[in-house]
């Protein structure tokens, strides 16, 4: 059985600017990771306007840094995933998560859910400023 990406805009606020809202499954695995008052990815680095998205998985694996903690990365640690495709598979694994918090599971996504969610929240990105 495949998980399900969801990704939603969250407006920019006080602190932070626009972030993403990443939905597994339909919980928000960033904000339970980074806790209340952290920060989730940035849309601009996120999505950005040249579609050279790091969330776009190639066979080719990456880490992508998806938020941090109110204290800041610096203090205790980004949260991040290794994304890979692997055929028609989209796996994120190996997370490396702030200080005290609990470690994630891995994801496994249909690569076509996958792509299109992506494609999906790349043509309802606001533009750049």
């Amino acid at each position: 059985m495949f998980n399900r990406l969801e990704v939603s805009m969250l407006s920019a606020g006080p602190r932070w600017a626009a972030q993403l809202q990443l939905r597994i499954d339909g919980e928000d695995v960033v904000a339970e990771a980074v806790g209340g008052g952290g920060r989730g990815p940035f849309t601009d680095e996120a999505l950005p306007a040249d579609g050279r998205a790091p969330l776009w998985a190639t066979g080719e694996g990456r880490r992508v840094v998806l938020g941090e903690p109110e204290c800041t990365g610096g203090c205790c640690g980004y949260l991040s995933v290794f994304v890979q495709r692997h055929g028609g598979i989209v796996e994120w694994s190996d997370w490396q998560v702030p200080t005290g918090r609990a470690q994630l599971p891995a994801f496994c996504f249909h690569a076509d859910q996958y792509d299109a969610e992506l494609t999906r929240a790349m043509r309802e990105r606001p533009p750049q400023v």
